[in-house]
């Protein structure tokens, strides 16, 4: 019998028309993110508080260069785990080996209260587990399918919803917990769930099969293995990539060099989220609130952390049902973590009404970018499916388009704030619409992104594209950090509104040119779609 899906017989079991396996990994991903954007939203935020409320009182472009280093370096390290995963230890190792380094790493910066030292060992242990973390777990995705085609697509953006359901989770409640109870415990809360998403990775990984094994444990695998349509299908796609000529395989690797340029100029203007918006929404943006607009803020923020709490253990209680039997102890190590989020999620919310005012946390609007997500990415899952589907150059142009467009929203609101003003009192609604402008964007580039790397790759160096890939993200993060430590002395000299407009111009005019290479590049895909 020949097997729809890579991975074991129990593979074979669906949730929501994809393999079980898929989901796993969402949820091993999604607590991983939820670890990383949970000190992503407290990083600067802390760096720029005063040594009164616990923060270390660094300038702001000091705190958005450190930022950018670190948001930068987080997407560097995974070109060598991706290369020692491909080589050596094989996907699975390098997962859960990157996951028990972030795990030390959130525990170390729990404890910067008492020195520097641990804050600084700590953000390097996120940094090197991370390398270990990101490419292979993306690697694992891309070969739980063998077709290449629409459903593949289908499966990264579901992935991509468990990589944004962390990032609400983490963004929500670390951001909550730091900025109102104490940042080490903001650091720490991030640490936990990481270790329990390691633990449910580690116990459920038969799943995987053959899927994620080092070199040498492929071969002792293939020794024992009795049913050979594995080996057969690895077999086929070794000589289909034997038998394609040094040219298309040319042009494809020139399709991912574009594609890891032009997504250079997206997250660029994109990872501002944690930087210069931040700082825009701390200083700049009306966050208190009273009265009839507190209740109003209390209800809505209760349905958007309900909601999405609700939808994602609906999708745990499906997963439970196909693999329960089969992976006892790894449904119930998941099943804890939600039982433990569900009591912080409730202890917030109730906290939050017992209050008659309430100021809106910084970290808070970041949360929009991951809310959108999960509102959104089925609807695009869907349309990347149907006769709608555009081709990846359009979807990258759109994808530019929409994050200048929401850039202009904030040039638009900051128009009114005075040259070298230090405070303002800007809406609040502008940040809403920036985010949701740049998720929509974020929906048509990044999960889109990683399942061309995929499909377009050599078989052999899957990971290792995913590493050069991800290489592209560090030198946007990196120019993000440095570009928008120049806030200040932009805002003093030509005004907010400037600054905003620089972020504006550039991704749409990199929008233009990706519309122009279309069919260039779709001529250098061979076929690939």
């Amino acid at each position: 019998m020949e097997l729809k899906y890579g991975g074991s017989v129990e593979n074979q079991k669906t949730v929501l028309g994809h393999p079980s396996g898929l989901f796993v990994l969402f949820f091993t991903e999604m607590w991983e993110r939820f670890s990383y954007y949970g000190m992503r939203a407290l990083l600067v935020l802390f760096l720029v508080s005063t040594l009164i409320d616990g923060g270390w009182g660094w300038t702001s472009a000091d705190a958005l260069v450190l930022y950018g280093w670190y948001t930068g370096l987080v997407y560097l390290t995974p070109i060598i785990g991706g290369f020692i995963a491909d080589k050596f230890i094989g996907y699975r190792n390098a997962v859960v080996l990157g996951a028990l380094i972030m795990t030390l790493g959130h525990a170390s910066m729990a404890l910067e209260g008492l020195t520097s030292v641990f804050f600084y060992v700590g953000l390097a242990g996120l940094i090197i587990g991370n390398g270990f973390f990101k490419p292979n777990i993306s690697s694992m995705v891309g070969q739980l399918y063998k077709s290449q085609g629409k459903e593949k697509d289908g499966g990264y953006t579901i992935f991509y919803m468990g990589i944004n359901a962390g990032a609400f989770l983490g963004i929500l409640l670390c951001g909550y917990i730091g900025e109102k109870i104490g940042w080490h415990y903001g650091f720490g809360l991030a640490g936990v769930f990481m270790f329990l998403g390691m633990l449910q990775f580690y116990f459920t990984q038969k799943i995987f099969g053959k899927i994620g094994l080092s070199p040498k444990q492929t071969e002792d695998f293939d020794d024992v293995i009795e049913d050979g349509v594995e080996k057969i299908g690895d077999d086929i796609e070794e000589a289909i990539e034997v038998a394609e000529s040094s040219k298309v395989v040319r042009d494809r690797m020139v399709v991912i060099g574009v594609f890891s340029l032009f997504v250079v100029f997206f997250w660029w203007a994109f990872e501002q989220a944690g930087g210069s918006m931040t700082i825009f929404a701390k200083d700049y943006t009306d966050r208190a609130l009273v009265g009839n607009a507190a209740l109003t803020f209390k209800i809505i923020n209760t349905i958007i952390t309900v909601v999405p709490m609700l939808v994602i253990t609906w999708v745990l209680a499906m997963l439970f049902k196909q693999t329960f039997k089969k992976f006892a102890l790894a449904n119930m190590l998941l099943g804890l973590s939600f039982v433990i989020i569900w009591a912080i999620v409730i202890w917030m919310l109730a906290r939050e009404f017992q209050a008659d005012a309430t100021e809106v946390p910084a970290s808070w609007f970041s949360v929009l970018n991951s809310l959108f997500i999960i509102l959104f990415a089925p609807l695009f899952s869907k349309l990347w499916e149907s006769k709608l589907n555009p081709s990846g150059p359009i979807k990258f142009a759109i994808g530019l388009l929409l994050v200048g467009l929401g850039f202009g929203v904030l040039a638009y609101g900051a128009a009114g704030i005075p040259e070298g003003a230090k405070t303002a009192s800007v809406s609040l609604m502008f940040l809403v619409g920036a985010y949701f402008l740049h998720t929509m964007g974020e929906l048509c580039v990044s999960p889109v992104g990683l399942s061309y790397v995929s499909k377009l790759a050599p078989v052999k160096f899957v990971s290792l594209m995913f590493g050069i890939w991800f290489t592209a993200n560090f030198f946007a993060n990196l120019l993000g950090g440095f570009t928008g430590s120049y806030i200040e002395p932009i805002s003093e000299e030509y005004g907010l509104s400037i600054f905003f407009l620089i972020f504006t111009i550039i991704p749409i005019a990199a929008a233009v040119i990706m519309v122009i290479l279309n069919p260039m590049l779709k001529r250098k895909m061979h076929g690939i779609e």
